[in-house]
């Protein structure tokens, strides 16, 4: 990301206090700092233009009708939410809380640990297939997401790989974050998430929650206004 130096430039008057800012203009949420909402990333989205060469199950044994679809900036795929709590040993994510655990995440932090899925809203993309290789879409660890469920946007990273075949998995965090039940065990939601990915993104330090935030809410403005 660039960074904006501040100069000695007199701000406008509606920086002073008791000014009051004049409205909007007429579609101009953009410029008035209205910011995205999850309405305006899924009308953004548009329709599906399949990039996976198939289809992936949500779960092992269920019916693979999921794509993954190309918006030029983005990828996105529309699924359930399976809770990964792999990495970092913590209190809520460990062998006894998960029985599918794993100390071990396919990205690390700057540091050379592994994620803390407990603190960190990450996401999980099918390992590379002839379905879909997420390399060749310009994602890779650490690339930034956003997740639309009921409402809510929650922006994350891409920060382990999961089944080749199955899609449809973030962290405890993300999933705490948007409302859902983080239980590894018996949490998630069956349908109704949608993930957008962005191409050539990356978040750095790849486990700064609020990079991250300043990073989605940039693309996801010039994804739903333009550049």
């Amino acid at each position: 990301m660039s960074t904006v130096v501040l100069g000695t430039t007199a701000l406008p008057a509606a920086a002073y206090a008791g000014a009051v800012p004049p409205p909007p203009a007429p579609g101009d949420q953009r410029a008035a700092g209205y910011g995205v909402d999850a309405d305006d990333l899924l009308d953004s989205l548009g329709r599906c233009d399949q990039i996976s060469d198939g289809r992936y199950s949500t779960d092992s044994g269920r019916p693979e009708n999921i794509p993954v679809c190309d918006h030029g900036p983005a990828v996105s795929w529309k699924a359930d939410m399976d809770i990964d709590c792999d990495g970092r040993r913590t209190e809520r994510c460990n062998e006894d809380t998960d029985p599918s655990y794993l100390p071990t995440t396919s990205f690390t932090q700057s540091d050379g640990r592994y994620l803390n899925s407990a603190k960190l809203p990450f996401i999980v993309v099918p390992m590379p297939s002839s379905t879909w290789d997420y390399r060749r879409s310009g994602i890779r660890g650490g690339s930034l997401a956003a997740i639309v469920y009921r409402g809510r946007v929650q922006y994350a990273v891409v920060g382990d790989t999961g089944p080749a075949d199955i899609i449809g998995e973030a962290s405890y965090s993300a999933a705490k974050a948007l409302g859902i039940d983080p239980d590894p065990a018996t949490g998630g939601v069956p349908s109704g998430v949608t993930y957008i990915v962005f191409k050539d993104s990356r978040v750095s330090p790849i486990e700064s929650r609020s990079a991250a935030e300043s990073l989605g809410e940039d693309l996801a403005e010039r994804f739903v206004y333009g550049d």
